[in-house]
């Protein structure tokens, strides 16, 4: 069976496709604070407002194109098991060509019932507006967890990490909690490689490759399948 590998990707890998992000702009994405666009009580406070910031996010998203990180991931399931665990709401992975990817933080091209979390609906890249109900007849919010919201896909997550063969780590500064807390349950004789121009959290036994992502996780993926040849 080929190795698998897993791969935590984070806000550093879309943000060379031009996605704001949030870490890097002060604390605010598009001068708005975190708790007027990403929290539940924003939501019940002002609708209107959070609808209009993720219906931007949204607009931004289906204008970008996935960049050389997230292909040269794509190309990597030629030679092994690939499974992506990704903080970011994006789709670029998938529209660069990953067929498994498990979103922690939710997808921004899906809405869901704000009454009934599991009632969930595709809706590309068009707006959410007030008054669009789901099929209970409540008001449809954004499929993204929230700043105090639990993270559902986070015990499935763990289970993907566990079964590594190789982990990636890039994007991420690894400091943001519960993600940050996979890399834990990678088995002790599993290799990590981190990716970051930064200065990420510090991981034992990990290897740090300090470039942006297009560069390092190209270089990465390039030698790793000339080693599974």
């Amino acid at each position: 069976m080929k190795d698998h590998i897993v791969v935590l990707s984070g806000a550093g890998v879309s943000a060379e496709s031009g996605l704001s992000t949030f870490r890097d702009s002060g604390g605010l994405w598009e001068n708005y604070s975190v708790f007027d666009v990403a929290t539940p009580e924003a939501f019940r406070r002002d609708p209107a407002l959070v609808l209009r910031f993720y219906n931007d996010r949204r607009c931004q998203l289906a204008e970008v194109e996935p960049n050389a990180a997230h292909r040269a991931l794509a190309e990597l399931e030629k030679d092994f098991r690939v499974t992506i665990v990704t903080q970011n709401v994006d789709d670029l992975h998938e529209r660069a060509g990953s067929s498994k990817v498990v979103h922690l933080h939710g997808e921004l091209t899906q809405a869901r019932s704000s009454r009934l979390d599991d009632l969930i609906y595709p809706i590309g890249y068009k707006p959410i507006e007030l008054g669009d109900t789901c099929e209970l007849g409540s008001q449809l919010r954004p499929h993204v967890v929230w700043f105090g919201e639990q993270v559902p896909m986070l015990e499935a997550a763990a289970g993907v990490v566990a079964s590594a063969d190789h982990l990636l780590v890039v994007g991420t500064s690894l400091q943001v909690y519960p993600a940050a807390g996979l890399v834990d349950f990678a088995d002790p004789d599993v290799p990590i490689t981190v990716i970051d121009p930064g200065e990420p959290a510090r991981v034992n036994r990990a290897t740090v490759i300090r470039k942006k992502a297009s560069e390092g996780v190209s270089e990465w993926v390039a030698r790793l399948r000339g080693q599974g040849r």
